[in-house]
């Protein structure tokens, strides 16, 4: 089994392009939804984000409220680097289950880990291969602020936390290049799934 990591910064298009892989027979794995179940009631975060965090980033449900919660950690790197030390690890572990599930039954499969952070948090290396999701920065931004709740500072702070892109693309195998017409990404994409695949077969 290939296993893949599908990285890139905010607003470039990850999805889409995991999307895409995903139809073409890949398996495609969530680093943003498995935080979501390690940090749910019972998850193994839950506990320790809460502790450390305190009761005020609770809904009225006892669920963590994500946008709480990353106010909490929004201007302090200190505080982010804790909160990913404890929700890093349970996610680790869920991918590679998942990972060693889906090899026993496709040996010659390819399993995709999107995750905005791979190289960031040096999970890069767990990779057989790294594909990035790039475009400009004014791209970046447009298509982060159609999110909702998206303020031009705030998208901006967030592309300034992250490493620059052409930093991480010393750690990748391959690159796309979001910046032009739709049909250009899944162009791209498809010419890296065949070479993929036939690293894989």
């Amino acid at each position: 089994m290939l296993k893949v990591g599908l990285t890139g910064g905010l607003g470039c298009g990850k999805t889409f392009v995991g999307d895409r892989l995903a139809e073409w027979g890949c398996v495609l794995v969530q680093a943003d939804e498995l935080g979501h179940q390690a940090l749910a009631p019972g998850g193994e975060a839950y506990d320790a984000v809460i502790g450390e965090f305190g009761a005020g980033i609770l809904n009225g449900q006892r669920r963590i409220d994500r946008n709480l919660l990353a106010a909490c950690v929004f201007n302090s790197p200190e505080r982010l680097a804790r909160l990913n030390a404890l929700v890093h690890p349970p996610v680790v572990r869920r991918e590679e289950a998942l990972a060693a599930e889906y090899a026993a039954r496709e040996p010659h499969g390819i399993f995709v880990v999107e995750a905005a952070i791979l190289i960031e948090t040096g999970s890069y290396k767990r990779f057989d291969r790294i594909v990035l999701v790039t475009c400009r920065e004014d791209q970046q931004v447009e298509r982060a602020m159609r999110r909702e709740g998206s303020t031009d500072d705030d998208v901006r702070a967030r592309i300034r936390r992250q490493m620059p892109l052409d930093e991480k693309r010393k750690f990748a195998h391959f690159v796309i290049d979001t910046s032009g017409e739709k049909e250009d990404t899944v162009r791209q994409t498809r010419a890296v799934h065949e070479a993929l695949r036939r690293i894989a077969s």
